[in-house]
């Protein structure tokens, strides 16, 4: 039994994913930057928890 190997991407086919992928990826950052002003309370209640989930896991 022979695993068939997907034929390997254009150089144009890898540019044109990078370039799809960087665009949301800001899109993605203006969005999170857009929740963060728009709902602050949210925010700030979110980065709390965050910091007190890793206070859970540091080693003393």
């Amino acid at each position: 039994m022979t695993a068939e190997r997907p034929e390997e991407p254009t150089p144009e086919e890898v540019r044109d994913r990078l370039q799809r992928r960087a665009v949301f990826l800001c899109e993605l950052a203006e969005a999170r930057e857009l929740r963060r002003r728009v709902a602050p309370r949210r925010s700030r209640r979110a980065a709390i928890h965050a910091a007190l989930r890793m206070h859970t896991f540091r080693i003393i």
